[in-house]
């Protein structure tokens, strides 16, 4: 059970952190059930999470050893193959990447996309919309949990990584 000043990842939200415990006093609603009160690092809004469920998976935050060694592995992390034929079929495959929420799958996830920008942009093409939104849902969970697990801020992440990767191949980055 996590306790109120924790940071944790909640599913496809990110890094919040625990407030405190509620009950949720609703028409028809168990009155003794107990909920997190979670308040997300990196966007706006509360979230009530029941705390005995397993629909959403809740972690913590990574340690800042494991952010270290994550970006030190990004180089060797492959892009993940883009299988979608339709963007629908596209966007279930980055769904489903973020819904693992595994930093791998992300991180792949990220460089497919980067691949297809490259691409798009090289024949003068913007990067179609499926592609843009969970690009950007990606970099929210994993940018999010790495300024948190580092304490840097998030708009600085990038940076970091490019720096601590600087000398890696080409397009090794997230």
């Amino acid at each position: 059970m996590f306790q109120p000043g924790e940071l944790v990842v909640y599913g496809s939200t990110g890094v919040c952190r625990v407030e405190g415990f509620a009950g949720l006093d609703r028409p028809g609603g168990d009155r003794e059930k107990q909920y997190y009160l979670l308040k997300p690092l990196w966007q706006d809004g509360v979230i009530y999470a029941p705390v005995d469920s397993e629909k959403v998976p809740m972690r913590p935050v990574i340690s800042r050893e494991e952010a270290e060694a994550l970006i030190e592995r990004m180089p060797g992390i492959p892009a993940a193959a883009c299988r979608g034929g339709t963007a629908q079929a596209l966007a279930q495959q980055y769904q489903s990447a973020v819904r693992d929420g595994g930093h791998q799958a992300l991180i792949e996830m990220m460089k497919a996309i980067r691949r297809k920008r490259g691409v798009a942009e090289s024949k003068n093409r913007r990067l179609g919309m499926v592609d843009e939104r969970y690009m950007k849902q990606a970099e929210r969970l994993l940018y999010g949990e790495l300024a948190t697990a580092l304490e840097i801020p998030y708009d600085g992440v990038e940076d970091y990584i490019a720096a601590r990767l600087e000398g890696a191949p080409a397009g090794a980055g997230a």
